[in-house]
């Protein structure tokens, strides 16, 4: 049976979106399509599937993303939906283990990544918020104080996301140097 859930997870909850996607495939639910905070499962046997998702450096239709989700999927993985930059695979157990990110560098290259795509994110709402409050004060306008309120707050969120991806960032870098 198939069942539609709608969950969201930020940019920078991956590793918790795939927890959670691992944790459904462990009661039985085999992802089969990903979309925006749109998952679809299948019933299976529990523990068949590890699931990992990824955010490329390109689009997933360009020749480059293509090549990369054919190079997984020549492992045995099967590529089921993608947002975005982000693609989502599952891979039945029983052929082995499936990681998509093997040493701290490439993990550390992941990071950095969704780092970059949102680093602008921030600063333009930033400026987008700056913009408005100008204008709204300028002009009286609530409509423009209450857009720069709202893009102040985007602007904080994504500073914070961005905050934990660099944590998350320096620890790897530390873990390793101890093993160089």
């Amino acid at each position: 049976m198939r069942q539609v859930i709608r969950k969201w997870f930020w940019a920078w909850e991956f590793d918790k979106e795939e927890q959670w996607l691992n944790d459904m495939a462990a009661q039985g639910k085999a992802l089969v399509s990903a979309r925006y905070a749109t998952y679809e499962f299948e019933d299976s046997q529990p523990g068949e599937y590890a699931i990992r998702l990824e955010m490329l450096e390109n689009s997933p239709t360009s020749e480059e993303g293509q090549q990369y989700i054919e190079f997984v999927e020549s492992t045995g993985a099967e590529f089921v939906g993608k947002v975005m930059k982000w693609v989502y695979f599952r891979k039945k157990k029983e052929l082995g283990d499936f990681e998509l990110h093997g040493d701290n560098a490439t993990r550390i290259k992941h990071l950095k990544g969704i780092m970059v795509l949102l680093l602008p994110l921030g600063v333009m709402n930033f400026f987008m918020g700056i913009y408005n409050l100008c204008i709204g004060i300028g002009l009286n306008s609530a409509i423009n104080v209450l857009c720069s309120v709202f893009s102040f707050a985007v602007t904080v969120l994504l500073v914070r996301g961005l905050k934990k991806l660099n944590d998350k960032k320096i620890r790897l870098e530390k873990d390793a140097q101890l093993f160089e």
